[in-house]
């Protein structure tokens, strides 16, 4: 069973690390996902050029891959940039937005898992079902259907792959294919701001960075962005701010929040 105790000293690893991590993520999300890892205590870079890709993969603590906006030359990046993580073997997440939308976006998925390998990859539930079944298909970039009803995906997938798979949703789940962690914090209204799922991606990319236990640190991430988002929400009036009190919470969860408020289940499958 994960305790608080673990979870709070997988932040502190966080925090006192201040890991470097190297973001190759969509337009839309990159202010936000710096401002998070900042804020969590991590070290963030933003550097999609093909020229410098492989130099920051190699020096970097882990590397997040988000496909949110796709271009081919950020594709050609990506996969530079996993093949260099891969060889320091340093942990890379990846993020598959919007994967069963078009086939340009699934045939890029499945060409960044089988290059890079993942160490984690999370997604809302369709996109996990997707990365199973090519005959799914999500709305965009969000999900159709409850986390709940990718568990069996997800568990597929992480036996499949060797990768951690977390489902994003009102539970998030967080399998290797044998164990599942359930971690129940945050609310609704975390949906209504945009990339909050990127942002979880990203902090999953701060603990994986500092933490060697890649399940434990993959679902305290998940836990911290729950909880963050419960204490934004208990100032914020909307979804404008909440996302400028969920930095604060970022800053400002510590171990008492923690103890006071952590919801997660572990089981074996």
């Amino acid at each position: 069973m994960i305790t608080s105790k673990q979870i709070i000293d997988c932040l502190d690893k966080v925090r006192s690390g201040s890991p470097l991590v190297h973001n190759i993520t969509n337009y839309v999300v990159m202010n936000n996902t710096a401002n998070a890892l900042l804020a969590i205590g991590a070290s963030p870079v933003m550097a999609h050029a093909i020229n410098e890709v492989e130099d920051m993969a190699g020096i970097a603590s882990s590397l997040v891959i988000n496909m949110g906006t796709l271009s081919d030359n950020w594709v050609e990046a990506m996969l530079k940039a996993g093949k260099k993580a891969n060889e320091r073997g340093i942990p890379i997440v990846f993020d598959p937005v919007g994967v069963g939308a078009t086939p340009y976006r699934t045939e890029t998925a499945k060409s960044i898992i089988e290059t890079c390998n993942p160490s984690v990859i999370r997604g809302n539930a369709s996109e996990i079902m997707a990365l199973c079944n090519t005959n799914v298909k999500t709305k965009g970039v969000d999900s159709t259907a409850s986390s709940d009803s990718a568990l069996e995906s997800a568990k597929a997938l992480a036996n499949d792959t060797g990768a951690i798979v977390v489902i994003s949703g009102q539970d998030d789940f967080i399998t290797d294919g044998k164990q599942v962690i359930t971690t129940s914090n945050g609310l609704p209204l975390m949906t209504k701001v945009t990339g909050m799922g990127c942002t979880s991606t990203a902090i999953c990319g701060a603990f994986v960075g500092a933490n060697e236990d890649l399940l434990l640190a993959t679902a305290s991430a998940m836990a911290i962005m729950g909880l963050a988002g419960e204490m934004a929400a208990e100032k914020a009036e909307g979804p404008g701010t909440l996302q400028l009190h969920f930095l604060d919470a970022l800053y400002l969860v510590d171990n008492a929040t923690i103890n006071a408020n952590l919801k997660i289940n572990h089981e074996t499958v």
